[in-house]
């Protein structure tokens, strides 16, 4: 049995995108799911700012199980981290301004997916093109 080689780059591989976008917003809407119920000891207050801590704590193991993968290269993983946790501050943004709605929260987290791949994107000279 062979050891197994270095694995290709699959970074420009639509897959893994979808796959950096997925794991953004799964991550992102458990980490502020989490941070919510965590938080919600502490009255209203604490219930947003735990979801927002939640959501904001788990961009950097997106961008690690990422990295992990092979969908981004190492030097992609702070805008990474950065593009999702913007994003999720973006989400959590709609999130709140449409909570009589559950479309607004789940629509509203797809941000830090998207704001994860645009991190990705930054500095590789792809931003903008498809």
């Amino acid at each position: 049995m062979r050891a197994p080689g270095p694995r290709p780059d699959t970074s420009s591989r639509p897959i893994a995108e979808v796959g950096l976008f997925m794991t953004a917003f799964l991550l992102g809407g458990a980490g502020g799911l989490v941070g919510s119920i965590a938080g919600s000891v502490f009255g209203t207050a604490g219930l947003f700012a735990g979801g927002l801590a939640g959501g904001l704590l788990v961009s950097p193991l997106s961008a690690a199980i990422a990295l992990w993968r092979g969908w981004i290269a190492a030097p992609q993983y702070r805008r990474t981290v950065i593009g999702a946790a913007v994003g999720f501050v973006a989400a959590a943004g709609v999130a709140v301004s449409t909570l009589s709605s559950p479309v607004g929260p789940i629509a509203g987290s797809s941000l830090t997916g998207i704001g994860a791949l645009i991190g990705s994107r930054v500095g590789r000279g792809t931003v903008g093109r498809s």
